[in-house]
């Protein structure tokens, strides 16, 4: 019979090594490069912060179709920002490795790893 302290280290080790491989991988650094890249993007920053005004007003008023019309109208315009792109792009790549890697994990243990179980503490 095994030591539960024992594999429980060895789990944890093994974790730690997968999380070490998952910050350095290229798709990461990817998403960490074009998250600074947005963030140093004025433009972009600027209509972001437009963007959670305007569905701030929208979610505090009543539904008016013009708040709604310079809502699409924001997200056009950030859409067509090369820094919104490419973070999106990174964004995307990374949540695709991250589902590629609980498909295995998954498999490996014969049931869903990142499964939402509910929330709260009771």
């Amino acid at each position: 019979m095994s030591d539960p302290l024992v594999e429980t280290a060895d789990v944890e080790t093994e974790l730690e090594a997968f999380v070490d491989e998952l910050l350095t991988c290229e798709r990461y650094q990817e998403l960490v490069e074009a998250r600074e890249a947005l963030e140093a993007d004025a433009e972009a920053q600027e209509l972001l912060d437009a963007y959670r005004e305007t569905e701030r007003e929208l979610q505090n008023g009543e539904f008016d179709t013009s708040l709604m019309s310079e809502l699409r109208s924001i997200q056009k315009d950030l859409s067509e920002l090369e820094s919104v792109r490419r973070h999106r792009e990174a964004r995307e790549a990374f949540e695709s490795l991250l589902a590629e890697t609980d498909e295995i994990v998954s498999e490996c243990i014969g049931q869903a790893f990142a499964q939402s179980i509910g929330g709260g503490c009771c």
